[in-house]
């Protein structure tokens, strides 16, 4: 029971009280309708914006990954495609050495095949550049012998998310210099120093396939042997070294799949952390509006009920 009093309207007081309480709870609704979000900041509650933060976070470094490996397949698939053409080419050397093997073969005519195919070579690795990135002419840097790794580049491939932070993944890949580049320090190459490896009187010998058909590089009846056999070797180092990056592109592939799960987990943990249940609070929004109203309603009364004890004096 609420006693009128001249100095004191009680009745005014609750109401106001009430109201007060329906308009901070009308205001953080409409907030959660107008935003989607049940916590909009640490405010609403520390402990879960915090963690949404921090997994928004991860899930940008993650998307950076994905948009790193994306790019870095690009430049396998571009190294990959240049050693497709270069084997090609490598059979069509072993076809004229071949040739050449015949007796009374025109060795004139096959040396001036040769010189065009070698340069065929040299065009197909100058050409396996993506975006200033090439993983066959020793650019790289480091020593290189027939087969031999120049250096190894890592690629981003996603982050390992911690409570201290976190650590960038990468995927490794062993580069095979195929000519020798030596602005870089790699002083030979898989075409430029092909090595016979087969028994014949001139085992051993090496030869630049870049620059076959001319010079020391000519094929001549009694090294005839000697160059196929280095064009042989230096096709199955090619071989090997495409099927390394064939093997680095399906861990790339695999890393992308990974990374884009991640994400979906990642928005699936921020949701139910911070996201607002929009048909609750809708509804709530309806019972607060109509709450709202009556609180209005009851402080008016409550006010009229002061006015009322002016009526008391004559």
């Amino acid at each position: 029971m609420f006693i009128n009093s001249v100095q004191t309207n009680s009745a005014a007081l609750a109401a106001l009280q009430a109201l007060d309480q329906t308009e901070q709870a009308l205001q953080q609704t409409q907030q959660q309708v107008s935003t989607g979000y049940a916590v909009n900041s640490s405010a609403d509650n520390a402990g879960y914006f915090s963690i949404a933060t921090q997994l928004k976070s991860d899930s940008g470094v993650v998307g950076a990954s994905n948009a790193a490996l994306a790019q870095s397949e690009a430049v396998l698939t571009t190294a990959n495609s240049a050693i497709t053409s270069i084997l090609t080419t490598i059979s069509s050397i072993q076809t004229a050495l071949t040739q050449a093997n015949n007796p009374g073969a025109n060795l004139g005519q096959i040396n001036t095949t040769l010189q065009s195919l070698g340069s065929e070579l040299t065009d197909a690795v100058s050409g396996a550049s993506f975006n200033g990135l090439n993983l066959l002419d020793g650019s790289q840097g480091g020593t290189a012998g027939q087969g031999a790794t120049t250096t190894a580049l890592n690629f981003v491939s996603g982050y390992n998310a911690t409570t201290t932070g976190g650590t960038i993944n990468t995927i490794s890949l062993s580069l095979t210099a195929l000519v020798a580049n030596v602005t870089t320090g790699v002083t030979s190459g898989v075409l430029t120093n092909a090595t016979d490896n087969g028994t014949d009187a001139l085992a051993g010998t090496t030869y630049d396939l870049t620059t076959i058909g001319t010079g020391a590089n000519a094929v001549t009846t009694s090294n005839v042997q000697s160059l196929l056999n280095a064009v042989n070797s230096a096709q199955s180092t090619l071989t090997d070294y495409t099927a390394t990056i064939g093997t680095t592109q399906d861990r790339m592939q695999n890393a992308t799949n990974l990374n884009s799960a991640l994400q979906t987990n990642y928005a699936n943990g921020v949701s139910a952390l911070i996201d607002a249940d929009m048909n609750q609070a809708s509804t709530r929004l309806q019972a607060l509006q109509t709450q709202q109203q009556l609180g209005i309603q009851s402080l008016s009364i409550a006010n009229q009920n002061s006015q009322l004890i002016l009526k008391l004096f004559p």
